[in-house]
């Protein structure tokens, strides 16, 4: 660990703040701002400008970084949201729509968080690309969803993929094949930071160069970066000079995330005259969703608190469902000219969160990142609408992956809705083993989706397959032992059953 680090470590554990603690600050501060420099000299002319305002955004977010001390919010401080605050979504739907819908709807541009990497599914390449329904990927179904409307109402809805510097370039190679659709879409990118090591607090990238053994120096910082990205790309200002008035944004992974337009119409036309700036979709927890980030009131505002903010002594409390029975969807609807407004004035203001990683070749180092949501308290008359579940349909893992391929749901425009043959709203839990990890392992081992209209309940752990139209239902779990494989034969019937040991059926 440099002297530095040593130093600077010591003077934080020190409470109270000290003439000493401000020198140590302070040299961090300059010795980041040389390295900067330097990495700077590197840019090709083309990419100066860019970089530039990379490393800027990066100096503060880096500044306020070694200001902040411990956790972010004071637990004291929290109380339940009053309860106008967080409407429930049948009061919202139940004001109907108005007959202009259309103009409602021109007023509109969907945002698609865009920057992830497949990466933990095994993928390489964008995760928008992976292919989760009848060989539609996300990104398709995002389209077909944004046509539909687009079509329907006959308007004019523009799609805007924020991408990241690991999906530029593939997703802009794709995007060719929607020439002909009726949707526009536009791209901007995210912010590129560099990581620093966790001893020094120095960038561990020399130059601005990403490829290569540079990979792993830099990262996207997040989607709280969303407001910066997308004000310094003018394309900002673009959408406003063009009468756009609202940003739905949501995950392109969220395969729940879709216009709604009873939300549309409450902001552009809300009961008490006074528009929202900013709106957060809640859904109500389950025990799957503890570690989600909550709305709560703090110093008269609306704030997202996520379990990372949270004083250790405090973590089982933020995970009981009965005290913090909600949680962000992250699906955003947000005030186009306020995002200008606060922008302009640099008054966006958005918790830290530090990210620890190691490297591949055993290094530890840090990204500072932000969360889209966490702005909310910036903005003005903020409101949190508790939608239902539906809309909260996140695919993360080859677990995800098995319910929205599945029968459980039905495809129509884009949109995946579940099927009324399932008597109960709520999707089943599945957990897959680590042999199903990967998206190209997890297709082999199903000759075809099973049927799970009557599932509640499935574990599957170690090599197992499965036959054409088996049907699962109940609970069922099957586990095949560390040396064993079960084969589940076809047409096969697996209702509140547990198999384990081995079993291979042989074809004669």
């Amino acid at each position: 660990m440099s002297s530095f680090a040593k130093d600077f470590s010591k003077a934080m554990s020190q409470a109270g703040p000290s003439q000493f603690q401000e020198v140590i600050r302070q040299e961090l501060e300059y010795s980041m701002k040389v390295e900067l420099d330097k990495i700077l000299a590197t840019a090709p002319s083309n990419e100066l400008e860019h970089t530039k305002k990379d490393l800027e955004g990066f100096k503060k977010l880096f500044h306020r970084f070694l200001q902040e001390k411990g956790p972010s919010v004071d637990w004291g401080k929290i109380q339940r949201p009053p309860e106008d605050s967080i409407q429930p979504y049948e009061k919202i739907k139940a004001r109907g729509l108005p007959d202009n819908i259309a103009s409602v709807l021109n007023k509109l541009v969907v945002v698609k968080l865009n920057g992830g990497l497949g990466t933990s599914m095994g993928c390489k390449g964008p995760k928008s690309l992976i292919g989760v329904r009848n060989e539609n990927t996300f990104l398709d179904l995002t389209v077909q969803q944004i046509e539909h409307l687009n079509k329907t109402y006959n308007t004019d809805v523009p799609l805007v993929l924020m991408n990241s510097f690991n999906t530029d370039e593939d997703t802009k190679k794709i995007l060719q094949k929607y020439s002909l659709s009726r949707v526009k879409i536009y791209t901007f990118n995210q912010s590129r930071y560099p990581r620093i090591n966790k001893e020094t607090l120095l960038p561990i990238a020399k130059d601005v160069s990403y490829s290569g053994e540079n990979t792993e120096c830099w990262y996207p910082p997040g989607h709280g970066d969303i407001y910066g990205s997308f004000y310094n790309s003018g394309l900002l200002d673009n959408l406003i000079a063009e009468g756009k008035e609202y940003i739905f944004v949501s995950n392109i992974d969220n395969l729940g995330a879709t216009v709604d337009l009873y939300i549309l119409n409450h902001l552009m036309n809300p009961p008490n005259g006074k528009r929202c700036e900013f709106v957060m979709e809640v859904t109500n927890k389950t025990r799957a969703d503890v570690k989600g980030g909550t709305l709560t009131q703090y110093e008269n505002k609306l704030r997202l608190v996520e379990i990372a903010q949270v004083p250790k002594a405090h973590v089982d409390e933020f995970k009981s469902v009965s005290k913090f029975k909600i949680f962000n969807t992250n699906n955003l609807w947000i005030a186009l000219s306020a995002i200008k407004r606060l922008q302009e004035k640099n008054a966006i203001d958005m918790e830290i969160i530090v990210n620890p990683k190691t490297l591949d070749g055993g290094l530890n180092v840090i990204q500072l990142e932000t969360a889209v949501g966490a702005a909310i308290k910036s903005f003005e008359n903020s409101l949190g609408i508790n939608v239902p579940r539906s809309r909260f349909l996140p695919v993360k893992t080859t677990s995800d992956l098995l319910l929205v391929m599945s029968n459980l749901y039905s495809l129509n425009a884009g949109s995946l809705t579940m099927s009324e043959k399932r008597e109960f709203p709520t999707v089943p839990l599945v957990k897959l083993g680590s042999s199903f990890t990967k998206v190209q392992d997890y297709l082999r081992r199903f000759e075809s989706i099973p049927d799970m209209l009557e599932l509640d309940h499935l574990t599957v752990s170690g090599d197992v397959t499965f036959g054409k139209n088996v049907s699962l239902k109940g609970t069922v779990i099957i586990i095949a032992n560390h040396g064993d494989r079960i084969d589940i034969p076809a047409g096969a019937v697996l209702e509140n059953k547990i198999v384990s040991g081995n079993l291979r059926i042989l074809d004669h």
